[in-house]
């Protein structure tokens, strides 16, 4: 029998490890909790792991009771849903949903391994515009709660593609089973389209420039596959500033233009409209939602949408102003900084 050679991990340098396979201990953290809980004293997400947001704001408003049905629309690393199952006492039920078929997978054993069986908690791996196809299986809703932002396991993840901070392949789907990768999308849109989009995502001031430098770069044979790829383009595209303001400029530019094709390939804005529109429908009388936006476009359609049904009577009563995360909460958790909470409850009388 051959003898199994023992593979030892890679040298990093420096005291601390930058490339996310070499962070084993922040994503085995089971196992190292004492280097988990280091990271996060320092305000920094551990690699493969994420911080659920306004968490006593969510709970406060939802008013979770033992014997409720919920619902969380955004199961990610299950933080919320955790805390929501807590409320619940083992009575009740709760249904989690998500499109990722990998991080679900360990979020689903996560729970599992925390006692949260099927009796109490079942996970759909269904995108959250079908909502009224739950319903059908679990029934109406005391109580919902979507987190749009993405999960922090998937920004970190290079080989998943969402930031231009890390190498890799410029991909941006929530599901990389379905649909086209980003660097997909980007060969088949001409100039018009490209700056469309990075206008309407993430009101980008500067889309015609990167539009055009894409195009560019196409005729030129350079296909933009990875995500320096992408950053190299915006370099270009920026390049006509001023060098003392580049590379701010080039960065902000590159986190709109990332958010921008994310939510292009994902078909986010379409998705939350279907959302917005089928809530009132699965809710029960007087049931609870609160929503989570983390930038200006999702923020105007929940805005809009629960002021409409407020006004046509099939909301009581929903959030006139958004509900922000403590200046606490930014200090120990920097990514929750662009977080706004809006809610809304059902009419308690139907017609």
């Amino acid at each position: 029998m051959e003898e199994k050679q023992h593979k030892r991990r890679a040298h990093y340098s420096g005291k601390y490890p930058k490339r996310f396979e070499e962070k084993y201990k922040e994503l085995n953290p089971e196992k190292y909790r004492e280097t988990v809980q280091h990271v996060m004293e320092k305000g920094s997400t551990p690699a493969g792991m994420h911080i659920s947001i306004m968490v006593d704001e969510i709970l406060e408003f939802l008013d979770i009771k033992p014997g409720m049905n919920g619902l969380d629309c955004t199961l990610g690393y299950g933080g919320h849903t955790e805390k929501m199952l807590e409320k619940l006492e083992g009575k009740g039920h709760l249904a989690s949903l998500d499109v990722d078929p990998i991080e679900s997978k360990k979020t689903i054993e996560r729970l599992r391994n925390l006692g949260y069986g099927e009796d109490i908690l079942r996970v759909h791996l269904i995108n959250f515009k079908d909502i009224d196809q739950v319903a059908e299986i679990e029934g109406k809703f005391d109580f919902i709660l979507a987190d749009l932002g993405v999960s922090s396991m998937q920004i970190d993840n290079p080989e998943r593609g969402f930031s231009y901070k890390t190498e890799g392949p410029l991909d941006l789907r929530l599901n990389p089973e379905k649909g086209q990768s980003a660097a997909e999308r980007l060969r088949e849109m001409d100039e018009e389209e490209i700056a469309g989009m990075l206008v309407e995502n993430s009101d980008e001031p500067y889309a015609e420039e990167i539009a055009r430098t894409v195009v560019q770069f196409r005729k030129a044979g350079r296909d933009i596959k990875t995500t320096g790829d992408m950053k190299h383009v915006i370099e270009r595209a920026l390049s006509f500033l001023p060098k003392a303001e580049q590379k701010e400029a080039v960065k902000k530019s590159c986190a709109r233009t990332f958010q921008a094709l994310r939510i292009d390939i994902n078909h986010e804005y379409e998705v939350l409209y279907e959302l917005l529109e089928k809530l009132p429908d699965v809710l029960n009388p007087g049931g609870k939602v609160a929503i989570l936006t983390f930038h200006s476009g999702e923020d105007r359609l929940v805005k809009k949408s629960f002021k409409e049904y407020y006004r046509a009577g099939i909301y009581a009563e929903e959030s006139r102003d958004v509900v922000r995360p403590s200046q606490e909460e930014c200090i120990r958790n920097p990514r929750a900084k662009s977080t706004k909470m809006r809610w809304a409850i059902r009419e308690r009388y139907e017609e």
